[in-house]
């Protein structure tokens, strides 16, 4: 039998839940995520970038021909993306490749991943920036593991496919980290994936200005005399510049809808309003990259952790100093220091949900409850998670539930109160009686074992 469940069906809690039952299934391997609290947070290495592996081919050192020693020319300074410069033609900036899809697939492919807002839905798409094109329910982050399988670039967006994990804590032992005491399980349907796109900004080739003639020679304009002031250039010419470059963005935004026209529907991007074109393929990369960031988290990073909810923050800042939950308000007193203890007075049954039922997830958590003296709960934090979704909803309860608040000195005061709540599986879900048809008698019961009555 596994320490952790023999440990939980040991443990005596004092509490109003139900019988507890607790379904052990075979468990899947854990990976070592960095988990760490917003308090003393250590930024994990930025993975989900591909400019760090980016690096352009070092130029090999060729000998310069002489140049005359009146008119020196200054090597230009080295730089990790120029390449070197030829005798005939100006240093100029080499142009970046497109992203590979190999590079992404080295980036991603096979990766622990989470993905950022918890989106449910197993279809998403979103725009160049990485915001959702459309709606989705959203869940905790426990539900948001995704591994991906599969990655495709096409013309206008990037394809990816995966399944998704949740994540079902377990309890740690004394010498264990709490925060990586889980299992990671697929909770994809069968023969089904997970499939996400991200649009693509489209590079466009930079088009000549035709019938501009070249640039004459300056000539020296006569010296002007004193009482003539410089005559002010005229508006039409000044405008000009900024119609020309208006009328570039038209001509670029024309061409690429022809050619997300053209394309087939399965390519095009998903939404065709908020393309963007460029004439820099360093651009686009820059902004696909940043894309793929705000889809996808490697770990916890600040961000994400900045997007949890207060209770899972209070968690994992005390995981991480290894410490217990302290209140913020240190006017809260603890249990053993009052005269009358709070107490639970509502009915206290905190639902669970599809996942956790079609996956056998059950058992116990623990959250810790500061009940003010008005008898309302107010600061709530994880104590011992479960997982799947399931801390969520019993916070939820605790916040609507109503308590006793504790005694001392004859006044109310505000207290911490440890709940255990107990989640269960179903037993109406494999214990379902047949329902006889119209104008059938209902049959007979059949007893187990030897009492077993043949028909």
């Amino acid at each position: 039998m596994d320490l952790r469940m023999a440990r939980s069906r040991g443990s005596s809690w004092a509490a109003p839940v139900a019988q507890f039952h607790v379904f052990r299934f075979r468990a899947f391997p854990a990976a070592a995520w960095l988990l760490l609290g917003a308090a003393a947070l250590v930024p994990a290495p930025s993975a989900l970038t591909l400019k760090a592996q980016q690096a352009a081919p070092a130029a090999a050192s060729q000998p310069s021909p002489a140049t005359p020693a009146a008119t020196p020319a200054p090597p230009p300074p080295a730089s990790p993306h120029r390449q070197p410069a030829s005798a005939s033609a100006p240093p100029s900036a080499a142009p970046a490749a497109p992203i590979s899809q190999e590079e992404l697939r080295r980036l991603l492919v096979g990766k622990d991943l989470f993905l950022r807002g918890g989106y449910l839905d197993n279809a998403l798409e979103f725009n160049e920036q990485g915001a959702l094109i459309g709606h989705s329910p959203q869940g905790s982050y426990t539900l948001s593991g995704i591994r991906i399988d599969k990655v495709r670039i096409l013309t206008h967006k990037v394809e990816f496919e995966g399944q998704r994990y949740g994540l079902h804590f377990l309890g740690a032992l004394p010498d264990e980290d709490p925060t990586q005491a889980f299992d990671r399980v697929n909770i994809t349907p069968k023969k089904k994936a997970v499939r996400i796109t991200i649009d693509r900004e489209l590079v466009v080739q930079e088009k000549a200005q035709k019938g501009k003639k070249k640039a004459a020679p300056p000539v020296a304009a006569p010296a002007a005399k004193p009482d003539q002031t410089a005559a002010a250039p005229s508006p039409s010419s000044a405008s000009a510049p900024a119609g020309e470059a208006a009328n570039n963005a038209t001509s670029d935004t024309a061409e690429a809808q022809a050619e997300i026209a053209q394309a087939s529907p399965a390519e095009r991007p998903a939404d065709l309003k908020s393309v963007t074109t460029t004439h820099s393929q360093a651009h686009a990369n820059s902004l696909l990259e940043d894309a793929i960031g705000n889809v996808f988290a490697q770990g916890f990073d600040a961000r994400m952790m900045a997007a949890m909810p207060d209770f899972w923050k209070l968690y994992y800042q005390a995981a991480a100093q290894k410490a217990d939950y302290r209140p913020q308000d240190p006017s809260v007193l603890r249990q053993n220091t009052v005269d009358k203890k709070a107490r639970l007075l509502t009915a206290f049954d905190p639902a669970s949900n599809q996942f956790a039922q079609d996956h056998g997830v059950a058992g116990i958590a623990k959250y810790h409850v500061v009940v003010g003296a008005d008898g309302k709960p107010g600061e709530i934090a994880v104590a011992r998670p479960i997982g799947f979704g399931l801390d969520e909803s019993a916070v939820d309860a605790l916040r609507k539930a109503s308590f006793q608040p504790a005694v001392k000195g004859g006044k109310p005061v505000p207290v911490l109160l440890d709940v255990v709540v107990e989640f269960r599986i179903y037993s109406g879900r494999t214990a379902v009686a047949s329902q006889p048809q119209p104008g059938q008698p209902p049959e007979a019961p059949i007893l187990p074992g030897p009492y077993s009555v043949q028909h």
